[in-house]
């Protein structure tokens, strides 16, 4: 009778032991504020990318070490640069084949030979008061250029506390910007005041990304967090805290920090304050 009760007792424990394996709770991601876009890492070839879900232009452009309004006027994309998953996204204009440059050439040569050159002014040629107001437009025009670039003026603060152990390097394959180490859960905050314009993973090599815009011609990226507290389209101010310090995609504890411009990496020291 002892032997039976040990038996069925054996048997109830195995069940639950069972039970439990099979209920164990899958891990989950937790952000404070936003959350991390889990999608397959970006991979460009042939200067050409089909969209994936969690993707952004800026990522796209961000990757290519493009200018997004570059990539935005190759495919003829308007703001705010909406796309979507299965979209190709080109990063260069096609060339042209040798074929229609051939013919392009031979139309030209057609051209220039049968008709007589005519020196004579164009009817359509602007006169002198004509002339006049179309330079000074001009120049007014390059004035509030100029006064829109001052207007924009970027200010800069360090993103996050710690010493700078890889700095910026102009070589092909140089590391494009600084690296600042501490403990995780520092804190990493906005250097520049903009709009949140990708927060996600599909980077390759930079973990969990935030990336900034500031103005037009201005970009800041801050890689490798454990935790992102902002999601895209979401405005921050100069040194809010926006993540924090991880080693996500990465072999130690680091922030990586990068500026662009025009979508071309630019040494983040140059526009920090010096300590």
């Amino acid at each position: 009778m002892k032997s039976a009760n040990f038996f069925i007792v054996g048997i109830l424990c195995s069940s639950l032991v069972a039970c439990s394996s099979v209920h164990k709770p899958a891990p989950v991601v937790s952000l404070t504020k936003g959350k991390t876009k889990v999608s397959k890492k970006i991979h460009i070839k042939n200067n050409r990318y089909k969209v994936k879900k969690g993707d952004t232009l800026f990522s796209i452009a961000f990757s290519a070490n493009k200018d997004v309004r570059t990539v935005a006027k190759i495919n003829k994309i308007q703001p705010p640069y909406t796309i979507y998953p299965g979209q190709t996204i080109l990063l260069s204009y096609p060339k042209k084949s040798n074929k229609t440059a051939k013919n392009t050439a031979q139309k030209i040569k057609k051209y220039t030979s049968n008709k007589p050159l005519n020196n004579k002014p164009s009817k359509k040629e602007l006169d002198p008061p004509k002339q006049r107001e179309y330079v000074q437009s001009q120049a007014n025009k390059k004035t509030n250029d100029t006064n829109a670039l001052l207007n924009k003026k970027v200010r800069w603060n360090w993103p996050a506390v710690g010493k700078v152990t890889r700095r910026f390097s102009i070589k092909e394959n140089g590391y494009k910007g600084i690296q600042i180490t501490n403990k995780t859960g520092t804190s990493i905050k906005a250097a520049a005041s903009g709009i949140v314009v990708y927060a996600g993973s599909a980077l390759r090599g930079y973990g969990n990304l935030i990336i900034l815009k500031h103005t037009d011609d201005y970009l800041s990226a801050y890689a490798h967090n454990s935790k992102l507290l902002v999601r895209e389209q979401q405005q921050v101010k100069v040194g809010q805290k926006i993540a924090e310090m991880g080693s996500s995609d990465a072999s130690s504890v680091a922030l990586r920090f990068e500026v662009r411009y025009r979508g071309k990496s630019v040494d983040p020291i140059r526009y920090l304050p010096k300590k």
